[in-house]
């Protein structure tokens, strides 16, 4: 005798039916490519807000990417335990509101903060990133897995859903850093891109939670006055970026940009790149170089040629245009021809500093590498080597493929002069005179003799040739315009050198050469 049992069917399972408490997919899509593009456009901005005061070295940019993954993962696992143990939705507008007061205090915050945390020291680069970023980057992450919490309906399409909105917002931060990389950054200043940000994150967040309280007859939590004080604290984060102290006139696309007055001299003009002086000019003596730099380029442009005569002058590097205003007023008819790139730059010193395009003066915006290469071959006397990004020469204007490409455009009687600045153990340096000597026949170095002994940092200028350098003028030329500079070469320059480390495209690891040890 069968079982009453065997004879009953048992229906097939069936999915879930949608939770009533799920968010409208285009809703959810939108909320997590909007967080998570938000988190991006912090951590791209992050870099300009924190380079006038630690500068924009690898190690700088290694700690945005560093901090931001931190605070991504953090806030991710956060919310998703959040998630699992209360109602999402009610987390959801607080999430939004409280990173948007996060960003608009960044400001001040950043700008106070690096007045005091100022130089190029680990410990003060992480945590000056670590407020630009964190907190508001940790509040956005967490935006994702409530969404996701809240969309998990069906089991069965957990790998669906997951997959979806984790694509989205792998989406929303590649537009992100795309838009602000290229659009916002060189259209807008930083001040305005971050309180934008904190508007728009504010903006959505009362939204969201106007939405959720009409659908589902939920309200924020917490009382009226802890919403008051929210909204209160955003409005004095934004008052405080009003009267932080900001170290710029001007963003460029690659700079914090001023122009100082030299209180010693009514015509002098110090132009200051993220709060560093790069350049000195005086308006109404081109003649005048203040630098000691700058005094040794002038020296070996004195005597590379008869006094007088004009030269084909390529100069990598604009900045304060003080050396190709040199040129024009000691040999007229120089053709000075500026590789910045940093059109922001060029306006700026057409502005400030006495810069006029002319017959005897081109600026072209553009990578110095990359402009190079399209020069012709042998078309130029002089090369004046005097890029940076903060104090560090870039990596692809250091290496032997660069040098080789110089080489190339300069003239066979034609000279190299190279501007790098290091600091003991003098690792830097000692691989860009090996790197330019592997290209260039003959190499001098001009620095403070108490550099070259690796007591102190310093400014060395690199001399190149593929025809031998007239030495003894150049000695002779310092010797007027800066007692304390020595020139190097030979025997005793190859001992300087040493065995140092040739630098390649392939490797070229400058920033850790310039670490002191």
């Amino acid at each position: 005798m069968n079982s009453a049992s065997s004879d009953v069917t048992v229906p097939p399972a069936r999915p879930a039916p949608p939770s009533v408490h799920a968010l409208p997919n285009g809703l959810a899509a939108f909320l997590v490519f909007f967080s998570s593009g938000a988190v991006l456009v912090l951590e791209t901005v992050a870099l300009r807000l924190v380079g006038p005061y630690v500068g924009v070295t690898l190690q700088v940019t290694s700690s945005v990417i560093g901090i931001a993954l931190a605070a991504i993962a953090y806030g991710a696992w956060t919310g998703g335990w959040l998630a699992d143990r209360r109602d999402p939705r009610p987390l959801l507008a607080p999430a939004l509101v409280l990173a948007g007061i996060a960003t608009a205090i960044t400001l001040p915050v950043v700008r106070y903060a690096g007045e005091v945390l100022r130089g190029g020291a680990a410990s003060a680069i992480l945590l000056l990133v670590a407020l630009a970023v964190f907190v508001p980057a940790a509040l956005l992450a967490a935006v994702t897995p409530l969404v996701v919490k809240l969309q998990l309906a069906d089991l069965r399409r957990t790998g669906q859903v997951v997959g979806r909105l984790s694509g989205i917002g792998t989406l929303g931060g590649i537009t992100a850093t795309l838009l602000t990389g290229f659009v916002l950054v060189a259209a807008l200043p930083s001040t305005v891109i971050l309180l934008a940000l904190a508007v728009s994150l504010g903006v959505t967040g009362l939204g969201i939670g106007w939405y959720l309280r009409r659908q589902v007859r939920t309200e924020l939590p917490g009382p009226a006055r802890a919403k008051a004080a929210l909204a209160v604290l955003g409005l004095v984060g934004a008052g405080l970026t009003t009267v932080a102290p900001n170290p710029c006139d001007i963003e460029t696309a690659y700079h914090c940009a001023k122009v100082a007055v030299d209180p010693a001299r009514d015509s002098g003009r110090t132009l200051l790149l993220n709060s560093a002086q790069h350049s000195y000019v005086d308006l109404d003596d081109p003649r005048h170089l203040e630098y000691a730099y700058t005094k040794w380029f002038g020296a070996v442009a004195d005597v590379v040629a008869p006094a007088g005569q004009r030269l084909d002058a390529l100069h990598l590097g604009g900045g304060g245009f003080t050396v190709p205003r040199y040129l024009t007023a000691t040999r007229p008819g120089t053709d000075n021809l500026v590789f910045e790139i940093d059109g922001g730059l060029i306006e700026l010193g057409e502005r400030d500093l006495g810069v006029r395009q002319g017959p005897d003066l081109r600026a072209v915006t553009g990578d110095a590498r990359m402009l190079v290469a399209g020069e012709p071959a042998d078309s130029r006397d002089l090369v004046v080597g005097d890029a940076f990004g903060h104090l560090v020469v870039p990596w692809h204007l250091a290496t032997r493929e660069m040098a080789a490409e110089i080489r190339r455009v300069t003239r066979p009687g034609g000279v190299y002069v190279q501007n790098v600045i290091d600091y003991p153990p003098l690792r830097f340096i000692r691989s860009e005179l090996a790197t330019v000597g592997a290209e260039f026949r003959h190499v001098a170095l001009v620095a403070p003799p108490e550099a070259l002994a690796g007591e102190q940092g310093s400014n060395f200028v690199v001399v190149a040739s593929d025809a031998p350098l007239p030495l003894e003028a150049v000695r002779g030329r310092l010797a007027e315009v800066d007692v304390r500079a020595s020139l190097i070469s030979g025997a005793e320059l190859a001992g300087f050198v040493g065995d140092a480390l040739v630098l390649t495209d392939d490797y070229a690891p400058v920033d850790q050469l310039l670490a002191t040890a």
